[in-house]
């Protein structure tokens, strides 16, 4: 029954951005402090007090709207949204409506069927509310203030997303945008981004929308397409019986993974929008946008052509590499230092991406220059690529620099040639009958003997010499 319907899904995301300072106050925006440490009376929304725009987040929320191809408009406007909840301490939230700072634009995402660009409405600036802190007996919510006025921006995507897949590619990709533009975490469990859908669905084929619901309180990238595949599921179930999908604003419930009622959907008319009589208008002018633009960091499609061409990485390397800007940062920075482009690449994206699986780069006890300097060291011949990997594992626990970690463990890759050939004259000696089987034409057992040096020297034998020296000395028994 679900493939004789198809979702319309379109997507309303809140990025917290990174300035130091609240939207329109002193405060502190940055998150974790005790709770209610960080307000004033401007934030809480005292009598008498009076807003002072943010220009720094101005600045970010440009940068986004310059990122994604939108139209940053000379002239926008502040509103009162208005409603009543115990984490909004003025009884309104000051937003932009009529006349948002900017609209147009789109995202590229990958899809089954390739490249999709997915619309964008409108990017607009807006305070953050507080926090309620339900407590898990039901009996009373505390509220922290803290992040009232906190600035953000609302990017709020055209109904172009046709699945689930295809949220989770668009959310993952503002993430990237947003974390390369320096404007915002993207931490969705810190509450940095933030994302409410707005999902309905029609039999396939139809041009008409059918009735929608928002989907909110989804915390986790998994978790809204989780919350999407749910919402599909229900409504498909409710017209497959006959039944009517009633508009209504829903709550995602990650434990239980279903959707609960939280109230009928409001209209923008339920908010009594007026424009906000304590901020002027907000005028951008056209010098200003060019300063921004001059200011831009490097995005990850720039990034990725770089990488190829600068450094001849294959596109996926390049892909995976670019894929956030810190595991970018990070390669170029062990690049710097081991100045072997694929080795390091191959390193970041097996053993190191194998470690940060549960974590962030930025986390992880190995600098990029530590990882850069181990490389340099089996470059040069002093450990080998295994003994590399006993090494790394330990650069992982204690932090310490490879070579510290080879001088104390007495892990120098053997490369006496000496030392190599009296080892591999013992090992000959002591399997007569593996060598005559070689010497007969068995070239598999080569790799006992290389093995079997490895194992007598404690793996620290450099392996090019074994191989070039266990071969000159079967040569040399092969002409006896």
């Amino acid at each position: 029954m679900a493939e004789e319907y198809e979702p319309v899904i379109a997507l309303e995301m809140h990025a917290q951005l990174k300035t130091a300072s609240k939207m329109f106050c002193a405060c502190p925006a940055s998150y974790g402090g005790p709770p209610n440490s960080q307000v004033c009376p401007i934030c809480l929304g005292m009598p008498g007090t009076l807003p002072v725009l943010n220009r720094r987040a101005v600045e970010f929320a440009i940068r986004l709207v310059l990122a994604t191809g939108g139209t940053v408009h000379p002239r926008s406007i502040f509103a009162r949204k208005n409603y009543f909840y115990p984490d909004l301490p003025k009884g309104y939230q000051i937003s932009q409506y009529e006349s948002p700072l900017a609209t147009g634009g789109m995202i590229a995402i990958d899809t089954e069927d390739g490249p999709k660009n997915i619309g964008l409405i409108r990017i607009h600036l807006e305070e953050d509310a507080g926090k309620s802190i339900h407590q898990e007996n039901g009996e009373s919510t505390l509220v922290d203030f803290n992040r009232c006025g906190v600035p953000l921006i609302e990017i709020v995507s055209r109904p172009d997303l046709r699945s689930p897949a295809e949220g989770h590619n668009f959310l993952l990709k503002l993430k990237q945008l947003v974390e390369y533009l320096d404007i915002c975490t993207g931490n969705m469990e810190e509450g940095s981004l933030r994302c409410d859908a707005n999902i309905s669905i029609r039999p396939k084929g139809t041009g008409k929308f059918g009735t929608r619901c928002e989907l909110k309180n989804m915390n986790s990238f998994r978790g809204v397409e989780r919350a999407l595949n749910y919402e599909i599921m229900r409504q498909t179930k409710i017209l497959a019986a006959g039944g009517v999908v009633e508009q209504q604003t829903l709550l995602w419930d990650e434990k239980s993974n279903i959707s609960l009622p939280m109230r009928s959907k409001e209209e923008s008319h339920d908010y009594r929008y007026f424009p906000e009589p304590d901020l002027m208008y907000l005028d951008v002018t056209p010098e200003w946008i060019e300063q921004i633009r001059n200011e831009m960091p490097e995005l990850p499609a720039q990034r990725r052509r770089r990488f190829i061409e600068r450094y001849g990485l294959p596109a996926y390397d390049a892909e995976v590499l670019t894929s956030s800007r810190p595991l970018a940062d990070y390669f170029e920075a062990a690049v710097a230092v081991s100045g072997d482009p694929k080795p390091t690449s191959n390193w970041i994206m097996t053993e190191l991406m194998r470690e940060i699986k549960e974590t962030d780069i930025t986390r992880i006890k190995i600098s990029p220059e530590s990882l850069g300097e181990l490389l340099l060291m089996i470059k040069s011949g002093e450990i080998s690529g295994k003994i590399a990997k006993d090494v790394f594992g330990e650069m992982i626990l204690s932090g310490k620099q490879p070579k510290a970690i080879v001088a104390s463990s007495g892990l120098t890759q053997i490369s006496d040639e000496s030392l190599i050939a009296q080892t591999i004259e013992r090992i000959i000696s002591a399997n007569p009958d593996n060598v005559k089987k070689y010497l007969s034409g068995k070239e598999g057992l080569f790799g006992f003997f290389v093995g079997q040096v490895m194992k007598e020297t404690g793996g620290k034998a450099n392996p090019a010499l074994v191989n070039k020296l266990l071969r000159a000395a079967f040569a040399r028994l092969g002409k006896k």
